[in-house]
């Protein structure tokens, strides 16, 4: 299966095993509770996903990769204690805590989350003084002579041993315990991650046009070559922010095949020349040149799917900015509707204050779940933006020396208009750029090939598909439809050749 549907079978996995019936146990039993084993090749998305996970779940996560670890760290140093046996005292020897199962309880005090993911990574290329240590944890739970806390989940992760020479293999009795999940790369739903997550629209345009370079693993006379998924969200977190040239020599630091690296570099200098040459901010500013339209139907497919993507590009960084500003706006609303009655109630002096316990509350409940390990970046810039227009709110109803709650919440009420004024221009202007970019398709690529691919990645952008869930684009709809039909004709031609 894909990462993406990975993902899901952990979520859903991990759900069954906190759910609890009415006397408070869980109803599937902590031992009956099989560690899943997340086995793929490098680079695919393993070790993310776990983060995602948690953070979805609103659950604990400790991570550790156990080659890093000795015999003692992860099963703990032993020390002689003395015990009473028959009434006869003997020395007996014990093990200090595991530094990873210590970790747990560290994480619990930390975040205050009892459940939890210890999620394991490179399980299967451990020393050979620790195999047995992972067996036993695999089939008990276990750390040595400690238990992993009730409640915290064993996630597990490891390559193929085409992959990794150091690579041993499972008895049968210890993957008889264990859920096995398979995960190979996928480009469709690396693509879909992609969109989400900002990455460069030029790794994402020649991936499209070639798609078999997105994962490769190749052995030479020289050693591997290799390019990965995590390289191509690595390189691409690079080329937006490196202000020199990115060419063939700095790609192959990221993707370390040099043909494929080779082959990115001469795309990426023709991505910046198709951005300038065919005015991307102008076309969709509704200014579009009869002379780029010709040229860009008279391109070569590349030429012509570089901009499509650039296109693309400028529209998911306008869906994007309309999204973050309406969860801003819904999470002020929320605020605001809370804090009427208590507003419109208060005495003199006491508007003030009380916004400014909402605020201090709102940033204490954020930093709490920033400790827990519970908000990504993205939500980590919801917060900060919220609390921004708190603190604002809170200085300029000091600035109008406000003196009763009812004029303050009237304030406030008008400065939330005027913002969702703002919220309201900035969607407006979003939609005008889509149906601009859909005149300059079809000026452009009538009929062609390129209008498929713009509704194509347009279905499979998040920030796309929540924008044209509040916009009704005629054209979007019509050409979605047309694309459905295709498919289904397809589908039903070649189940026809098959009968044939």
């Amino acid at each position: 299966m894909n990462i993406k549907r990975a993902k899901e079978e952990i979520r859903n996995t991990i759900e069954a095993y906190l759910l609890k019936n009415e006397y408070g146990e869980y109803e599937i039993p902590v031992m009956a509770q099989r560690p899943v084993f997340l086995i793929g090749a490098p680079g695919i998305g393993k070790t993310q996903i776990m983060e995602q996970i948690s953070r979805e779940c609103k659950v604990g996560l400790v991570s550790y990769t156990i080659t890093h670890h000795t015999r003692q760290s992860a099963i703990g140093l032993p020390f002689i204690s003395r015990k009473n046996f028959d009434g006869k005292e003997m020395a007996v020897t014990e093990y200090t805590m595991s530094e990873i199962v210590a970790s747990i309880y560290e994480k619990i005090q930390e975040s205050g989350l009892r459940e939890g993911i210890l999620f394991i990574d490179e399980i299967n290329c451990v020393s050979e003084t620790l195999a047995p240590a992972m067996l036993q944890f695999l089939q008990c739970k276990t750390f040595g002579s400690h238990k992993i806390p009730e409640g915290w989940l064993i996630v597990a992760a490891g390559n193929p041993p085409e992959y990794n020479k150091s690579v041993r293999e499972f008895d049968v009795v210890t993957m008889d315990r264990v859920k096995k999940i398979q995960v190979e790369p996928d480009f469709d739903a690396w693509r879909e991650y992609a969109y989400a997550k900002g990455v460069h629209p030029a790794v994402i345009s020649y991936l499209n046009t070639r798609p078999a370079n997105f994962y490769k693993m190749e052995s030479t006379v020289d050693g591997k070559n290799f390019a990965t998924p995590r390289g191509w969200e690595d390189l691409s977190r690079l080329i937006r922010v490196y202000e020199k040239t990115v060419d063939k020599d700095v790609v192959v630091q990221y993707i370390q095949h040099p043909q494929i690296a080779r082959d990115f570099a001469s795309y990426l200098e023709l991505f910046y020349k198709y951005r300038t040459d065919y005015q991307i901010d102008e076309v969709l500013s509704g200014h579009i040149d009869d002379i780029l339209v010709k040229k860009a139907a008279h391109a070569s497919f590349d030429e012509k799917l570089s901009v499509t993507g650039l296109l693309l590009s400028r529209l998911n960084k306008a869906f994007g900015k309309v999204k973050e500003e309406e969860e801003k706006l819904v999470s002020i609303f929320d605020i605001l509707k809370e804090a009427k009655e208590p507003l419109m109630g208060a005495q003199k002096e006491q508007p003030l204050v009380y916004l400014e316990d909402v605020k201090n509350r709102f940033q204490s409940d954020s930093l709490a779940k920033k400790k827990a390990g519970l908000l990504s970046r993205e939500d980590l810039h919801h917060d900060q933006q919220v609390l921004d227009t708190l603190e604002k709110y809170v200085m300029d109803l000091k600035k109008e020396n406000v003196q009763d709650g009812q004029s303050a919440f009237s304030l406030l009420r008008g400065w939330f208009n005027a913002e969702k004024e703002e919220y309201d221009n900035g969607f407006d202007k979003a939609a005008k750029q889509l149906e601009y970019a859909f005149d300059f398709m079809e000026s452009a690529f009538a009929g062609g090939q390129e209008l498929v691919v713009f509704i194509t990645e347009l279905n499979t952008s998040s920030p796309a598909v929540a924008f044209l869930q509040e916009y009704s684009c005629e054209r979007y709809y019509r050409y979605n439809k047309e694309l459905l039909f295709r498919e289904n004709t397809r589908d039903i031609l070649e189940r026809i050749r098959q009968l044939g």
